[in-house]
């Protein structure tokens, strides 16, 4: 299937992205320290039946890095500016993790651009939210300091979980080397983790108008897990969909048993 790669600007800020498939536009957004290629395979399996749309944020990849701290409501504008660069009036929103708030943004901010909105591995922010669990916060605390090779496998394998670091080590393998070639500088990884330490949409989160699916991975040590169900009681006709025993990368990890009810989720 034919990609297609473009370019997008809020203001200064140039953004790299890409366009596959077609039918109703879905547009992912990912989160800290991740860029368009580091989603698995889920973007390609649904692009046989949507026009599917990556892009990278403000501090990876291809966009460009301009200095922090950012914030989400810059990186919520962006995304727009990539729905503008494309055309596209309305969308679906797939946000993961960072990319989970600033869908959550792009869907309070900018209601009339959302149609139906789905959030794996999120939370709703501020102190309300249940906090990162411990061996999270060990792994956040020890990256900085690391090596950079060792840096990005432990960061993968804390992400991953011990169900695919055991069960699948030819997954770990394959986003380490992803980590390799495309972690973004430490500058741009620090200004992303600024606007996500920032962020509480506790309050407002009520008012998403969107249909929203909620995803979760059960044994992810990133987001507490608990805070997929404070999301789905806060935003109004939101359902979730947990996965016992997964981790934060659950979404690259399980694409293709995500992509059918995603797929379903976005036709009904």
């Amino acid at each position: 299937m034919k990609t297609q790669a473009f370019e997008a600007r809020n203001g200064d800020v140039r953004l790299a992205y890409e366009v596959r498939g077609e039918g109703e536009p879905v547009l992912f957004v990912h989160g800290l320290g991740y860029d368009r290629l580091g989603w698995g395979p889920l973007p390609a399996l649904l692009a046989h039946d949507f026009q599917v749309m990556t892009f990278d944020n403000r501090g990876v990849g291809e966009s460009d890095v301009p200095q922090g701290p950012y914030s989400v409501a810059e990186m919520a504008a962006d995304a727009v500016a990539v729905l503008d660069a494309a055309g596209v009036d309305r969308a679906d929103v797939f946000g993961v993790s960072l990319g989970g708030f600033i869908a959550q943004e792009l869907a309070l901010a900018y209601p009339d651009r959302v149609r139906k909105l789905v959030l794996a591995s999120t939370a709703p922010g501020g102190p309300r939210m249940h906090p990162m669990p411990a061996a999270g916060l060990e792994a956040f605390s020890r990256f900085p300091t690391m090596e950079r090779e060792e840096g990005l496998r432990f960061m993968v394998e804390s992400s991953l979980g011990a169900h695919g670091v055991s069960k699948r080590p030819e997954l770990v393998e394959e986003i380490f080397a992803y980590r390799l070639e495309r972690a973004p500088t430490l500058a741009g990884w620090l200004a992303q983790a600024s606007a996500g330490a920032l962020f509480d949409a506790y309050d407002r989160v009520p008012g998403i108008k969107a249909p929203t699916l909620v995803l979760q991975g059960g044994a992810d040590t990133v987001i507490d897990p608990r805070n997929a169900e404070l999301l789905a009681e806060l935003i109004p006709n939101a359902r979730l969909e947990a996965m016992p025993d997964r981790g934060h990368l659950m979404v690259w990890e399980e694409g293709a048993i995500l992509a059918p009810i995603v797929k379903a989720f976005l036709e009904s």
